[in-house]
């Protein structure tokens, strides 16, 4: 297997971001964003994506928390587009429906190289640890226009902290299985030959 990981900087008037990947880690996770539950987040995410995942952002936080989830996203998509290269061998496709308490998030990915977001759902609360709801669909939005993926979610639930869990636990779950590589494969799962 080669060398699946990737180091990303991005440096804008609004955040000062970098981000380590490593697709094939053990989901360890160093995390620093400023905001506390957005940093819970993506430790779940890493930890349930097997990921090994270095975050260091410095945001606009006195404007809100927008760029800062915003632009780490963007970087962490970027991070897994170069990490993964021509997708060769990877199983490409992958789906979960992970629970946490009350709530239910269901994912479903395509490591395709074509960016589409659709999202299903309300969040119960506006905020959560000074994390606006609304933003955790904008993550995943800019994720997936930055990693090539189709991603559909959606999640049901009483409590945005749960709901919002869900959604990273889940992602990272199948991202996780989506990018594995299938040994059966020796080129990339598509008729076009590319993806």
């Amino acid at each position: 297997m080669s060398d699946r990981t990737a180091a990303v900087t991005r440096e804008t008037a609004e955040t000062d971001i970098e981000v380590i990947l490593d697709v094939d880690g053990d989901g360890d996770a160093t995390v620093e964003t400023g905001v506390g539950f957005f940093d819970h987040m993506l430790d779940s995410f890493a930890k349930h994506g097997l990921f090994d995942l270095t975050v260091r952002c410095d945001g606009d936080l006195d404007v809100d928390d927008h760029h800062t989830v915003e632009d780490v996203a963007i970087a962490l998509g970027t991070a897994f587009e170069e990490a993964l290269g021509d997708k060769r061998g990877i199983v490409r496709f992958a789906d979960r429906k992970v629970p946490l308490d009350e709530a239910v998030a269901e994912v479903v990915v395509d490591v395709s190289g074509r960016p589409l977001f659709e999202f299903d759902g309300d969040f119960s609360q506006a905020g959560v640890g000074g994390m606006t709801s609304h933003m955790a669909g904008h993550f995943f939005r800019s994720l997936s226009m930055n990693a090539g993926l189709t991603l559909h979610l959606g999640v049901t639930g009483e409590n945005a902290h749960h709901e919002i869990e869900a959604l990273f636990k889940g992602v990272g779950r199948a991202l996780d299985d989506a990018t594995r590589i299938d040994d059966r494969r020796g080129d990339v799962a598509s008729t076009k030959g590319q993806l």
